[in-house]
C-alpha cells in the first residue's frame, strides 16, 4: 500500500467528517453564542480561565495526544494495518470526536461541572461516588505508566555505561520547556498579546530551547528522572492554569504540529511503501484475539475514555465561547486520528525506508531490533523522513525522542491534576452542610495531590510495560461509562442521543470481554500454569476486579435512568442557572 496515498484519503475523510458530522451535532444539541460560559461567569485566575480557541484547542490536544496515538497503532499491527487503520477512522469518527465533543459540551452547558457531578445530578450520588473513585483509580494507573515511561526516555546511559545524547537532550529541552512556559505565562498575563504576535514568539522560543537543550544534555539515571517527574506534576497540578499549563501546552502544540508537518512533507517527498502484511488473521502470533485486543489496544487516536476527564475537567472551563466547542473537542480528536495514522504509514513502511536508503544503516538496525519499542520505531523512522530535508540525524533523533517524551509528559501533567481533582470531589458534600476536620484534609488540593502522586509512584514501581494492558482496558471502560452518562444527559434535556448508543455499548462489551480475560489469564498463573507475581499478576488482578464491579455498577446506574419512561423538561432548564 502506498503511504502517500492512505494518508491523503485519511485527511481527506477526516475533514469531511468535521464539516458535515461534527457541525450536524452542534445542529442536532444546539449552541449560543451569546451565553455567559462557566470560564467567563466563574473566573478565578486558577482553574476557569476564558481563553481564545486556539489556546484551548492546544492544551486539549497536546493533553490528549500522550503515548497511545503511537503505542496503540504500532502494537495493533500484529493484526496487519488495514485492521488498525479502519478502527482509527470509524472509532476516530464516531466514538471518539463524539465523545470528546458531547464532553465538552456538556460540561459547558452545565456550568462547568464533571462527568462525576452531571452523574449526580441525573443519576444520583452513589454514581457519583462511584465514578470518582474509579477516575480517581483509573488516573494513578495512567500516572504510574507515564511517569515511568518519560523517566525511561530521558533515561542518560546505555547498558554499557555509555551516554546517550538524544535522550540527555531530550530531558534538557523538557527542563527548559517548563521554565520558559511560566516565564511566557507570565509575559501574557502582563501584556496581553494574542494571535500571531503570540505564536510567533512561540515559535521562537521553541527553536531557541530546542538549540539549547541539543547543546547541553543533562545526564541522569532513570530513577532521578522519576523523581523529578513526580516533582514537576505536583506543582502542575497546584499552580493556575495560565501560568504553567495552559502555556506550556500552547507552546508544545507547536512542537507536536510542527513535527507532524514535517513528517508529513517527508513521506510526500520519500513516497514510501506500506511493507507490513495488511491483515494477518483474526488471532496473532502471539495468542491475542482480534476481538477485544484492537479496540483496548488502540484507545486514543480512536476512542480514549481519559479524553472525557480532560474535556469535562479542564478545558470545558477555559472556553470563551460556545462555538469554540466544536474546533476543541471534535477538531482535536480527529487531529490525534490523524497523528494514528501518520504513525501506522511511518512505522509500517520502516523496511521500505531502510531499502530505499532514507534510513542509514545505524537508523535501520535502531529500528527493526526485535527489542525495538513502538517509540523507537516511530522516532526514527520521522527522524530518517524529515532528514531528507537537510537536518542532521542527530538532531532529528534528539527532536523526535523529545517529541514522544512531550507525548506523554503533557498527558502526564493533565492527568496529575484531573486525578487531584477527582481525589477532592469524591470527598466534597452538599454546600451549606458542615465540613468536618476530616473532609477539610481530604479535599485540600495539597493533599489531595500528593495522596494521588504517592499512589501513582507505588503503580510505577511494576514498570510501564506491566500496566499498559490494564491501562488500555480501564480507559476503554471508562469510555463507556462516560457514553452512557452523557446518553443520560441528552436524554434528560430533551437532545438527541442516538449517536451514542452504539458507542457504548460496544465499548462496555470490549472492554467487559477484555477485563475478563485479564482475569481468566491470571487466575491460570494461580491455579495451572504457575508463575504469579504478586507486584505485577496481583496488582493486575486487584484492579481488574475492581475495575469491572465498579463498571457494572455505574453502567447499571445508569442504564436506568437511560430506559426511563418520564416527560422531558426543555432542553436548558436543567443546565442553565
Amino acid at each position: 500500500m502506498n503511504g502517500l496515498l492512505l494518508l491523503g484519503i485519511t485527511a481527506v475523510v477526516l475533514i469531511g467528517a468535521y464539516l458535515l458530522y461534527g457541525r450536524y451535532l452542534v445542529k442536532e444539541w444546539g449552541i449560543d453564542v451569546t451565553a455567559k460560559t462557566p470560564a467567563v461567569k466563574k473566573e478565578d485566575g486558577v482553574d476557569y480561565v476564558p481563553s481564545n480557541k486556539w489556546e484551548v484547542f492546544a492544551h486539549q490536544f497536546s493533553s490528549i495526544a500522550g503515548a497511545g496515538p503511537v503505542t496503540g497503532p504500532v502494537m495493533a499491527m500484529m493484526f496487519g494495518w488495514l485492521p488498525a487503520f479502519l478502527w482509527i477512522i470509524v472509532g476516530g469518527i464516531f466514538f471518539g470526536a463524539v465523545q470528546d465533543f458531547a464532553s465538552l459540551y456538556t460540561s459547558v452547558k452545565s456550568d462547568g461541572k464533571s462527568i462525576g457531578q452531571l452523574i449526580e445530578i441525573y443519576i444520583g450520588k452513589t454514581g457519583r461516588k462511584l465514578f470518582f473513585l474509579f477516575c480517581w483509580l483509573f488516573t494513578l494507573l495512567v500516572i504510574a505508566a507515564f511517569a515511568d515511561m518519560v523517566a525511561g526516555t530521558f533515561h542518560g546511559f546505555r547498558a554499557d555505561g555509555s551516554k546517550l545524547q538524544p535522550n540527555a537532550a531530550a530531558a534538557s529541552i523538557s527542563i527548559l520547556y517548563v521554565f520558559v512556559a511560566i516565564a511566557f505565562g507570565l509575559f501574557l498575563r502582563k501584556t496581553k498579546i494574542d494571535g500571531w504576535k503570540q505564536a510567533v514568539l512561540g515559535i521562537v522560543l521553541i527553536v531557541a530551547m530546542l538549540a539549547a537543550g541539543i547543546a547541553f544534555p543533562v545526564y541522569l539515571q532513570k530513577q532521578s528522572w522519576l523523581y523529578l517527574v513526580f516533582v514537576y506534576i505536583f506543582f502542575a497540578s497546584v499552580t493556575p492554569m495560565w501560568l504553567l499549563k495552559q502555556p506550556r501546552d500552547y507552546l508544545t502544540t507547536f512542537l507536536f504540529v510542527g513535527m507532524i508537518i514535517a513528517a508529513v512533507i517527508g513521506v510526500v517527498i520519500s513516497n514510501p511503501t506500506i511493507s507490513t502484511p495488511v491483515f494477518t488473521g483474526f488471532v496473532s502470533a502471539n495468542g491475542s484475539y482480534l476481538f477485544p485486543t484492537l479496540f483496548v489496544t488502540i484507545a486514543c487516536g480512536a476512542v480514549s475514555g481519559f479524553h472525557s476527564l480532560v474535556s469535562s475537567e479542564t478545558s470545558s472551563k477555559q472556553i470563551r465561547n460556545e462555538k469554540d466547542m466544536l474546533q476543541v473537542g471534535y477538531g482535536s480528536m480527529l487531529l490525534e486520528s490523524l497523528l494514528a495514522v501518520l504513525v501506522i504509514v511511518i512505522v509500517g513502511s520502516l523496511t521500505n525506508l531502510a531499502d530505499t536508503g532514507v534510513l542509514n544503516n545505524d537508523l535501520a538496525a535502531m529500528a527493526l531490533a526485535d527489542t525495538a519499542t513502538p517509540f523507537t520505531k516511530f522516532s526514527v523512522g520521522v527522524t530518517g523522513l524529515i532528514s531528507k530535508l537537510g537536518m542532521p540525524q542527530e538532531w532529528g533523533l534528539c527532536i523526535m525522542t523529545m517529541f514522544v517524551s512531550a507525548l506523554a509528559l503533557t498527558s502526564l501533567d493533565a492527568v496529575a491534576r484531573i486525578g487531584r481533582l477527582s481525589f477532592q470531589e469524591l470527598f466534597e458534600i452538599e454546600e451549606g452542610k458542615a465540613v468536618s476536620p476530616a473532609v477539610k484534609v481530604l479535599t485540600n488540593k495539597y493533599f489531595a495531590t500528593i495522596i494521588t502522586l504517592a499512589g501513582g509512584y507505588l503503580l510505577s514501581l511494576g514498570g510501564y510495560n506491566n500496566i499498559w494492558p490494564l491501562f488500555g482496558s480501564a480507559n476503554q471502560l471508562l469510555a463507556a461509562m462516560v457514553l452512557i452518562s452523557l446518553s443520560v444527559f441528552l436524554k434528560v434535556t430533551g437532545r438527541k442521543g442516538f449517536m451514542l448508543y452504539a458507542p457504548m455499548t460496544m465499548m462496555l462489551v470490549v472492554t467487559m470481554t477484555s477485563l475478563g480475560m485479564s482475569v481468566y489469564s491470571i487466575c491460570k498463573k494461580i491455579f495451572v500454569t504457575g508463575g504469579f507475581a504478586f507486584l505485577t499478576d496481583g496488582l493486575q488482578l486487584f484492579f481488574a476486579l475492581l475495575l469491572m464491579g465498579l463498571g457494572l455498577l455505574i453502567a447499571f446506574s445508569s442504564g436506568k435512568k437511560l430506559v426511563e419512561r418520564k416527560p422531558q423538561p426543555n432542553r436548558d432548564s436543567l443546565v442553565r442557572e
